[in-house]
């Protein structure tokens, strides 16, 4: 470090304000509970946990769950208000595991700490807790977020789309002040759970005319194959594919691998590597020579971290819901 640096504390202030800012964030702080609720992140990781004992499948759903709530209305916990339409109807979220987890955890909750945690940083917690559970590493949650009393259906058509092309995917990003390594940093999540056949099966029929097999040229031939045989053209559309073929149940960078290797089972994600730009990110995550290596697992938390800290409610603004699935 430069000398002059260690001498001037005005600088070192402002550098010390802004690193904290990265982890803060907008009015939430970690250990917000400290003082009002101490077992608040201990209730919810315990739930987890036990949860995640009997049904795996909970922890890339939470992972999700938290993923689409902030990218729609910020991170509000507006996901998980039950009604005829609301967020929690459409077809993305409807489909997700763990509603029923943060349910139990606000139960738990409000007998220790009655209208004290949010619903929405339950979620947050939620989330880290299942990285944790699959072997990813950990992270510092900052806390302090308040809920939405608004969820809508229509409104989540803004979330990113196993469609959409790379430059949709990085203005999507964009907007919600994410950077291009975030995009494929979250999109990394991927690494653990999976997705519906509807939601890739037409990458693999009547695609393109360039492949005998009449799929999407950018897949591995073998994957084609594999997905075929799971996902025939007139099957079930709502059955589930692991969307890392290499270790689906660990957090992990064979997801990037996988990518490299043209078995990306969304055409989103494979997109990170066909476009070369995004492709730097995935190399780096890779470890590829002559490239400053970038480590997944800690990357992924600090970008999980600004994403949890999009939009969110503080202060005064929003409410404590006594439930998680109704307004006050």
């Amino acid at each position: 470090m430069d000398a002059s640096f260690i001498h001037t504390p005005t600088l070192f202030f402002l550098w010390f304000s802004m690193a904290a800012a990265l982890v803060q964030g907008q009015g939430t702080r970690v250990g917000f509970y400290s003082r009002t609720c101490p077992p608040a992140e201990s209730i919810v990781q315990k739930t987890v946990q036990s949860h995640f004992q009997s049904n795996p499948a909970i922890a890339p759903g939470l992972l999700r769950m938290h993923f689409h709530d902030c990218f729609v209305r910020g991170c509000d916990a507006s996901i998980l208000i039950n009604g005829t339409s609301t967020e929690k109807t459409t077809v993305p979220n409807s489909l997700l595991n763990g509603y029923d987890v943060i349910d139990d955890a606000k139960t738990q909750l409000e007998a220790a700490c009655p209208g004290v945690v949010s619903c929405a940083d339950i979620l947050a917690l939620a989330a880290r807790d299942s990285v944790v559970l699959t072997k990813g590493l950990t992270w510092k949650v900052p806390t302090g977020r308040r809920d939405g009393r608004v969820s809508l259906a229509s409104d989540v058509n803004n979330l990113p789309s196993p469609r959409d092309s790379i430059e949709a995917q990085k203005q999507k990003f964009a907007d919600k002040g994410l950077t291009d390594q975030d995009l494929v940093t979250l999109v990394g999540g991927h690494t653990i759970g999976t997705s519906a056949c509807q939601f890739f099966r037409y990458r693999l029929y009547n695609f393109s005319t360039t492949t005998a097999n009449g799929a999407d040229p950018s897949m591995d031939a073998k994957l084609v194959t594999q997905l075929q045989a799971l996902c025939p053209s007139d099957g079930d559309g709502s059955k589930r594919i692991a969307l890392d073929t290499g270790s689906p149940n660990r957090f992990d960078a064979t997801f990037f691998t996988n990518l490299k290797n043209g078995r990306g089972v969304l055409e989103s994600d494979q997109k990170l590597w066909t476009d070369t730009s995004t492709r730097a990110f995935v190399q780096r995550f890779l470890g590829v020579r002559g490239l400053r290596g970038l480590n997944f697992n800690v990357e992924f938390g600090r970008s999980m971290v600004k994403m949890s800290n999009i939009g969110v409610k503080t202060g005064t603004e929003g409410e404590i819901r006594r439930v998680c699935t109704a307004i006050n």
